[in-house]
């Protein structure tokens, strides 16, 4: 049981090694640039349409709270 551990332990390690020789090898490291493709993108409308229906969900839910709290009224007289 543990020699299956250590040999699949070795095989991770083995894995990883071209990754992390590549970012060692490197030296400086740059961020990759995702301005170009950020920049064409405008969530306005989206933004806009998530908060209107966050608004009509929420006055449902004050429409039906405010109903129940009226029929706990009459109940209750």
């Amino acid at each position: 049981m543990l020699k299956n551990l250590l040999a699949r332990a070795g095989v991770v390690v083995l894995a990883a090694a071209p990754l992390l020789s590549h970012a060692q090898s490197s030296g400086t490291t740059t961020a990759i640039d995702y301005s170009g493709l950020t920049s064409q993108v405008d969530f306005t409308t989206t933004i806009a349409a998530v908060m209107t229906v966050a608004g009509l969900v929420t006055g449902l839910y004050l429409a039906i709270k405010g109903a129940k709290v009226v029929i706990g009224m009459v109940r209750g007289a």
